[in-house]
Protein backbone atom coordinates (compact mmCIF):
# COMPACT_ATOMS: atom_id res chain seq x y z
CA UNK A 1 0.00 0.00 0.00
CA UNK A 2 2.02 3.05 -1.16
CA UNK A 3 0.61 5.40 2.20
CA UNK A 4 1.90 9.40 3.42
CA UNK A 5 2.01 11.07 6.42
CA UNK A 6 1.91 14.59 6.63
CA UNK A 7 3.21 16.71 9.10
CA UNK A 8 0.84 19.29 9.65
CA UNK A 9 1.17 20.37 13.43
CA UNK A 10 3.07 23.40 13.57
CA UNK A 11 2.30 26.43 14.85
CA UNK A 12 3.94 28.21 12.19
CA UNK A 13 5.23 30.89 14.47
CA UNK A 14 7.54 32.73 11.04
CA UNK A 15 4.54 33.12 9.03
CA UNK A 16 2.94 35.51 11.97
CA UNK A 17 0.01 37.32 11.86
CA UNK A 18 -1.45 35.46 8.56
CA UNK A 19 -1.34 32.26 11.32
CA UNK A 20 -2.81 33.65 14.11
CA UNK A 21 -6.43 32.28 13.12
CA UNK A 22 -5.33 30.23 10.51
CA UNK A 23 -3.32 27.03 10.82
CA UNK A 24 -0.52 27.35 7.87
CA UNK A 25 -1.98 24.31 5.88
CA UNK A 26 -5.31 26.00 5.48
CA UNK A 27 -3.06 29.40 3.97
CA UNK A 28 -4.77 30.24 0.56
CA UNK A 29 -2.28 30.13 -2.36
CA UNK A 30 -3.63 30.98 -5.69
CA UNK A 31 -6.78 29.98 -4.52
CA UNK A 32 -6.33 27.16 -2.61
CA UNK A 33 -5.63 25.84 1.19
CA UNK A 34 -2.01 24.89 0.89
CA UNK A 35 -2.20 21.71 1.42
CA UNK A 36 -4.67 20.89 -0.64
CA UNK A 37 -1.76 21.22 -3.71
CA UNK A 38 -0.18 18.10 -1.42
CA UNK A 39 -3.36 16.34 -0.71
CA UNK A 40 -3.69 16.89 -4.72
CA UNK A 41 -0.17 15.44 -6.03
CA UNK A 42 -0.67 12.46 -3.71
CA UNK A 43 -3.65 11.64 -5.27
CA UNK A 44 -2.23 11.95 -8.55
CA UNK A 45 0.91 9.88 -7.41
CA UNK A 46 -1.52 6.84 -6.89
CA UNK A 47 -1.35 6.78 -2.54
CA UNK A 48 -3.96 4.67 -1.09
CA UNK A 49 -3.95 6.14 2.80
CA UNK A 50 -2.74 9.86 3.47
CA UNK A 51 -2.12 10.00 7.57
CA UNK A 52 -2.12 14.29 8.98
CA UNK A 53 -0.88 15.02 11.69
CA UNK A 54 -2.25 17.92 13.15
CA UNK A 55 -2.07 20.18 16.21
CA UNK A 56 -2.24 23.80 15.62
CA UNK A 57 -5.78 25.25 15.32
CA UNK A 58 -6.71 21.24 14.10
CA UNK A 59 -10.00 21.23 14.01
CA UNK A 60 -10.37 23.54 11.67
CA UNK A 61 -7.92 21.36 9.46
CA UNK A 62 -10.71 18.49 9.71
CA UNK A 63 -13.48 20.66 9.49
CA UNK A 64 -12.05 21.89 6.06
CA UNK A 65 -12.06 18.62 4.54
CA UNK A 66 -15.39 17.21 6.28
CA UNK A 67 -17.06 17.84 2.53
CA UNK A 68 -13.63 16.47 0.34
CA UNK A 69 -13.89 13.53 -1.07
CA UNK A 70 -9.91 11.96 -2.04
CA UNK A 71 -9.78 8.40 -3.60
CA UNK A 72 -7.43 7.29 -0.96
CA UNK A 73 -8.37 7.27 2.85
CA UNK A 74 -7.52 10.23 5.11
CA UNK A 75 -7.34 10.32 8.40
CA UNK A 76 -6.05 12.76 10.92
CA UNK A 77 -4.04 12.31 14.00
CA UNK A 78 -3.53 14.43 17.11
CA UNK A 79 -0.21 15.42 18.44
CA UNK A 80 -0.65 16.38 20.90
CA UNK A 81 2.61 18.32 23.00
CA UNK A 82 4.41 19.61 20.13
CA UNK A 83 7.58 17.10 21.16
CA UNK A 84 9.51 17.65 17.50
CA UNK A 85 8.64 15.87 14.26
CA UNK A 86 10.30 12.39 15.34
CA UNK A 87 7.63 12.50 18.22
CA UNK A 88 4.76 13.53 14.91
CA UNK A 89 5.82 10.31 13.43
CA UNK A 90 5.89 8.30 16.41
CA UNK A 91 2.07 9.30 17.19
CA UNK A 92 0.95 8.19 13.33
CA UNK A 93 2.25 4.77 14.37
CA UNK A 94 -0.45 2.91 14.63
CA UNK A 95 -1.87 4.50 11.53
CA UNK A 96 0.51 2.80 9.15
CA UNK A 97 1.55 -0.58 7.85
CA UNK A 98 4.47 -1.96 6.20
CA UNK A 99 6.75 1.25 4.48
CA UNK A 100 5.57 4.87 4.32
CA UNK A 101 6.54 8.27 2.71
CA UNK A 102 7.01 11.22 5.35
CA UNK A 103 6.52 14.77 4.23
CA UNK A 104 6.49 18.55 5.13
CA UNK A 105 2.98 20.30 5.51
CA UNK A 106 4.70 23.50 4.57
CA UNK A 107 6.54 22.42 1.44
CA UNK A 108 6.06 21.48 -2.49
CA UNK A 109 7.31 18.67 -3.94
CA UNK A 110 7.83 17.09 -7.34
CA UNK A 111 4.65 14.96 -8.67
CA UNK A 112 7.73 13.12 -10.26
CA UNK A 113 9.25 11.85 -7.37
CA UNK A 114 6.31 10.99 -5.27
CA UNK A 115 5.26 8.84 -8.13
CA UNK A 116 8.29 7.27 -8.46
CA UNK A 117 9.28 6.43 -4.16
CA UNK A 118 10.82 3.18 -4.39
CA UNK A 119 8.25 0.99 -2.02
CA UNK A 120 9.29 -2.64 -1.54
CA UNK A 121 13.21 -2.39 -1.44
CA UNK A 122 13.55 -2.50 2.70
CA UNK A 123 15.55 0.78 2.27
CA UNK A 124 14.53 3.84 3.97
CA UNK A 125 15.37 6.85 1.38
CA UNK A 126 15.87 11.14 2.07
CA UNK A 127 15.38 13.14 -0.35
CA UNK A 128 17.78 15.83 -0.89
CA UNK A 129 17.62 18.93 -3.07
CA UNK A 130 20.98 21.13 -4.51
CA UNK A 131 20.79 24.46 -2.78
CA UNK A 132 23.49 27.33 -2.99
CA UNK A 133 23.82 27.68 1.09
CA UNK A 134 23.26 24.80 3.18
CA UNK A 135 24.54 26.49 5.94
CA UNK A 136 20.86 27.42 6.21
CA UNK A 137 19.51 23.76 6.12
CA UNK A 138 20.14 20.59 7.11
CA UNK A 139 22.57 19.54 4.72
CA UNK A 140 23.28 15.89 3.71
CA UNK A 141 26.78 13.79 3.92
CA UNK A 142 26.73 10.76 1.41
CA UNK A 143 28.73 8.28 -0.16
CA UNK A 144 27.56 6.86 -3.35
CA UNK A 145 24.11 6.08 -2.86
CA UNK A 146 24.52 6.04 1.25
CA UNK A 147 23.52 8.38 3.62
CA UNK A 148 26.26 8.85 5.97
CA UNK A 149 25.09 11.84 7.80
CA UNK A 150 22.76 15.17 8.32
CA UNK A 151 24.77 18.18 9.75
CA UNK A 152 21.99 20.41 10.70
CA UNK A 153 22.77 24.54 9.37
CA UNK A 154 26.49 23.26 9.46
CA UNK A 155 28.76 26.13 9.42
CA UNK A 156 31.04 25.00 6.65
CA UNK A 157 29.44 22.03 4.68
CA UNK A 158 31.45 20.38 1.85
CA UNK A 159 28.07 19.42 0.43
CA UNK A 160 25.49 21.23 -1.66
CA UNK A 161 22.53 19.29 -0.86
CA UNK A 162 20.19 19.73 1.43
CA UNK A 163 17.54 17.50 3.48
CA UNK A 164 13.98 18.85 1.65
CA UNK A 165 11.78 16.84 4.76
CA UNK A 166 10.64 14.17 2.12
CA UNK A 167 11.16 10.85 3.65
CA UNK A 168 10.43 7.09 2.76
CA UNK A 169 10.48 4.82 5.72
CA UNK A 170 10.40 0.92 6.86
CA UNK A 171 9.07 0.56 10.45
CA UNK A 172 12.25 0.22 11.35
CA UNK A 173 12.33 3.79 11.83
CA UNK A 174 9.65 3.68 15.07
CA UNK A 175 12.23 1.04 16.84
CA UNK A 176 15.09 4.41 15.81
CA UNK A 177 12.69 7.11 17.21
CA UNK A 178 12.64 5.20 20.88
CA UNK A 179 16.42 5.30 21.06
CA UNK A 180 16.84 9.02 20.32
CA UNK A 181 16.61 11.85 23.44
CA UNK A 182 15.05 15.11 23.25
CA UNK A 183 17.54 18.00 21.11
CA UNK A 184 19.22 20.64 22.53
CA UNK A 185 15.58 22.76 21.56
CA UNK A 186 13.70 20.13 23.76
CA UNK A 187 12.61 18.11 20.55
CA UNK A 188 12.85 14.52 19.32
CA UNK A 189 14.03 15.18 15.94
CA UNK A 190 13.53 12.67 13.29
CA UNK A 191 17.05 13.73 11.56
CA UNK A 192 18.60 12.15 15.03
CA UNK A 193 16.42 8.43 14.18
CA UNK A 194 17.50 8.92 10.51
CA UNK A 195 21.17 9.80 11.72
CA UNK A 196 21.15 5.44 13.47
CA UNK A 197 19.67 4.31 10.87
CA UNK A 198 22.04 5.55 8.61
CA UNK A 199 25.16 4.30 10.61
CA UNK A 200 23.99 0.99 9.63
CA UNK A 201 23.57 1.93 5.90
CA UNK A 202 19.52 1.81 6.49
CA UNK A 203 19.51 5.35 4.34
CA UNK A 204 19.67 5.93 0.58
CA UNK A 205 19.46 9.01 -1.10
CA UNK A 206 17.47 10.54 -3.93
CA UNK A 207 17.26 14.03 -5.48
CA UNK A 208 14.73 16.20 -6.11
CA UNK A 209 14.35 18.04 -8.99
CA UNK A 210 12.88 21.11 -7.49
CA UNK A 211 11.54 22.13 -4.21
CA UNK A 212 10.11 25.09 -2.07
CA UNK A 213 9.06 25.60 1.45
CA UNK A 214 6.55 27.54 2.43
CA UNK A 215 8.51 28.64 6.02
CA UNK A 216 7.95 32.52 6.30
CA UNK A 217 6.05 35.58 4.90
CA UNK A 218 8.60 35.82 2.39
CA UNK A 219 8.41 32.72 0.42
CA UNK A 220 4.72 32.92 -0.73
CA UNK A 221 5.45 34.60 -3.61
CA UNK A 222 8.28 31.71 -4.37
CA UNK A 223 5.37 28.98 -3.55
CA UNK A 224 3.27 30.86 -5.95
CA UNK A 225 5.19 30.69 -8.99
CA UNK A 226 6.52 27.27 -8.20
CA UNK A 227 2.76 26.12 -8.32
CA UNK A 228 1.90 28.09 -11.50
CA UNK A 229 4.45 26.82 -13.03
CA UNK A 230 4.07 22.89 -11.78
CA UNK A 231 0.48 22.25 -11.33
Amino acid sequence: MKQAIILAAGKGVRMLPLTKNVPKPLIEINGKPFITYLLDNLEKAGYEKVVVVVGYLKEKIKNYFKNHNYSFDLQFVDQGEPLGTGHAVSVAKDFVEGEFVVINGDDVYPLENLKNIPFGDNFNYVHAYKHSNPSNYGAIVREGEYLISLKEKPKNSKSNLINSGLYKFTPEIFDALSKIDKSERGEYEITSAIDLLAKEHRVKVKELSFWQPLGKIEDILLVKKIIEEKF
